[in-house]
């Protein structure tokens, strides 16, 4: 193992939360071959109780899928997502980054305030920008916590057409100019409202020494 994995693994491993390479850049010395060094770090992990994963464009150590039996702990979830929850949930995921004014003309009806609420308490869903429309309405997208409870990388590995109409989740009897929109095309015209945090990092790997440590 090189400078540069050993280097890798250890801020992966102290993180609070992912990385992406842009974040690793930052704590590294310049020119250090990050890719290479998520590579190999992958290579050789992959196989053992921990593994490194992608999620969203970040990397993580994470627990091997196979495992994940051993950290669970079935018990009642009194708090379930309502149906219009899971609606809106799913018009943000697809057409993100979408206003509540999209939203409600996407369901017919009128957007509950309740529901939006429920979304962002539970880190489904962010505001993520203002549109550059009259009123600089807020939009809306899905977080990471999204792709991490439904096991996506990206939002390029929702399901698509095809594989919604085989589930039966649309009709076969489609107009034919239906198309499912592509949540990962980029908004020109939404401004994000601040920019994004610095990754945070455990107190105990930050914090000084202690004497005679």
């Amino acid at each position: 193992m090189n400078e540069t994995e050993r280097q890798v693994e250890a801020l992966l491993f102290a993180a609070a939360g992912p990385l992406s390479e842009r974040d690793l850049a930052d704590r590294l010395p310049a020119g250090a071959d990050i890719p290479a060094a998520i590579a190999a770090l992958k290579a050789r992990y992959e196989g053992r109780g921990v593994e490194l994963a992608e999620i969203g464009g970040r990397w993580r150590f994470q627990t091997a899928p196979d495992l994940a039996f051993l950290m669970t702990q079935e018990r009642e979830e009194p708090r379930r997502l309502s149906r219009a929850a899971q609606e809106t949930l799913a018009i943000i995921a697809y057409h993100q980054p979408v206003t509540r004014a999209e939203i409600e003309a996407v369901r017919g009806v009128q957007a509950s305030k309740g529901t939006l609420d429920v979304l962002l308490e539970l880190g489904l869903v962010r505001m993520r920008g203002r549109r550059r429309t009259p009123g600089r309405p807020v939009t809306y997208g899905t977080t990471d916590a999204f792709l991490e409870h439904y096991g996506l990388a990206s939002l390029a590995d929702l399901p698509g057409m095809a594989e919604m109409k085989a589930a039966g989740l649309l009709s076969l009897d489609l107009p034919a100019d239906f198309s499912v929109p592509n949540p990962t095309g980029v908004d020109p015209d939404e401004d994000p409202l601040d920019l994004q945090d610095t990754p945070e990092f455990h107190t105990d790997f930050l914090g000084e020494a202690e004497p005679g440590r």
